[in-house]
């Protein structure tokens, strides 16, 4: 693999976070609507496929973590879940990479 976590393998693009066979796993750093951390958070939590969301304080009011059988069903659960949850006004996906 490259400096930047990206390596070639005959004609795709493999990442440090995706790994054949594996499980993919992410922080999902939220911002919610003023007074709805507690909800949001709840309300992510009961989403299948996430291992916590907790209401933090900064800058970011909830984060999760969610574990997921590849990196396309990574993102179809952040924005098909996460961001339909009502007081989500934005999300930041942090991959884990096992360097």
């Amino acid at each position: 693999m490259g400096r930047m976590g990206f390596g070639w393998s005959g004609s795709r693009i493999e990442s440090a976070f995706m790994w054949p066979g594996g499980v993919d796993s992410a922080y999902i750093l939220i911002q919610v609507v003023v007074g709805q951390a507690d909800s949001v958070a709840k309300d992510v939590a009961a989403i299948k496929g996430l291992g916590s969301a907790d209401a933090v304080i900064g800058p970011y009011d909830v984060i999760a973590r969610a574990d997921a059988s590849s990196l396309d069903a990574l993102g179809k659960l952040v924005v098909g879940k996460i961001q339909d949850v009502e007081g989500v006004t934005r999300t930041l996906t942090c991959p884990v990479v096992r360097l």
